[in-house]
């Protein structure tokens, strides 16, 4: 049995239903959750302390004493505050626990190269500074934002509240407007967009990325895992990646 250990916001209702849902697929993994406060996105002192490291190592120490055999970051706050905060909270978690880990925007890059995806267009639910933020981090990663499209809201609970058929707007909006992109990232791991993979790739012949589900496949990855692709029929090609 592999055990993943997850780092969760406080007030993310979505991720752990949606990671129980595809590891559900793979009976010899099993998934364990450490919370931390987060109940606001914003660029404010407030909302950027909340992903101070010491409150993330706190709860990722608290995950290792289940043994997991990996933690990720199923967050992404990295997103505004820059790759480099991620590579910081992983590098200090693996040296504090011995345990592999990684996150949400460190698995895009390697992902995002295995799929060819170089330009996206990117739903989430975020406030438009926040987004100006994300164009910065993608684009010194190498990813170019063709075109976005936001809720526009900062409370980080009411990101759930989204209903499928909102976020399956969104993505038709932004595809008939940039019908280039090479890639539709849905970035947010407390927004229910993982299930519309099958129906968006069917429809536009490009790949989907779930934030949440980029998580599960980062862990699959780090704990070598040798059968993800088991999880693309029902989650997309990012498991045959």
């Amino acid at each position: 049995m592999k055990r993943i250990g997850m780092l969760t916001p406080s007030s993310n209702t979505i991720l752990e239903p949606e990671t129980f849902a595809m590891l559900s697929a793979l009976p010899d993994v099993s998934v364990h959750f450490g919370r931390f406060s987060v109940t606001e996105i914003t660029l404010s002192d407030k909302g950027v302390g909340q992903f101070d490291i010491e409150p993330m190592l706190t709860a990722a120490r608290l995950l290792a004493e289940a043994k997991v055999d990996c933690i990720i970051w199923n967050g992404t706050s990295a997103g505004w505050l820059g790759e480099d905060s991620d590579a910081q909270l992983c590098a200090s978690i693996s040296q504090e626990t011995g345990i592999p880990c990684s996150s949400v925007v460190l698995g895009q890059r390697e992902l995002f190269r295995r799929l060819g995806v170089h330009a996206i267009n990117l739903v989430d639910p975020y406030t438009e500074d926040v987004n100006v933020a994300i164009q910065r981090t993608f684009g010194a990663m190498g990813t170019t934002v063709a075109g976005w499209s936001s809720f526009n809201e900062h409370v980080n609970w009411n990101f759930s509240q989204f209903t499928r058929s909102q976020i399956k707007a969104k993505v038709q909006e932004l595809m008939q407007q940039h019908p280039d992109a090479d890639g539709i990232y849905a970035f947010c791991t407390n927004m229910k967009a993982a299930d519309l993979a099958i129906w968006a790739e069917g429809r536009y012949g490009i790949p989907f990325i779930d934030s949440t589900a980029l998580a599960v496949w980062e862990a699959l990855r780090v704990i070598e895992y040798p059968n993800a692709d088991r999880l693309a029929q029902q989650w997309g090609t990012m498991f045959n990646a």
